[in-house]
């Protein structure tokens, strides 16, 4: 399945602390998203799904995430059907292998494209 990794203003990965989170493109926009540091060594972070702008929100103020903003916390998200959340993110936690949130749902895996 292919999906739309969105990209900010000039076609440049998000920042998650400075991301416009009150922007209408959020409106009820449900899909899955990535979380990653950058650095020297860039690695995921985190991988989730649900209401974009409420995740991203929550994500702000988590330790576990926060713990690497000195190396820089960048984020993308892509819409995809409430019915195959779970599948994706199930695939893409197991691709990706995010450092924090061991817990994803159990389920089939549907492969997507990587935002990379």
């Amino acid at each position: 399945m292919n999906v739309e990794w969105i990209k900010c203003q000039g076609d440049v990965w998000c920042n998650l602390s400075t991301v416009n989170l009150e922007h209408s493109h959020f409106n009820n926009m449900s899909g899955v998203y990535v979380i990653w540091h950058g650095g020297s060594n860039p690695s995921t972070v985190y991988v989730g799904q649900g209401f974009i702008r409420d995740r991203l929100k929550a994500h702000r103020n988590k330790p576990e995430i926060q713990q690497y903003q000195s190396i820089n916390l960048y984020v993308t998200w892509a819409a995809a059907p409430d019915n195959q959340l779970d599948g994706i993110e199930r695939y893409l936690a197991d691709s990706l292998q995010p450092k924090e949130g061991s817990s994803h749902p159990n389920a089939t895996p549907i492969p997507v494209n990587s935002p990379w």
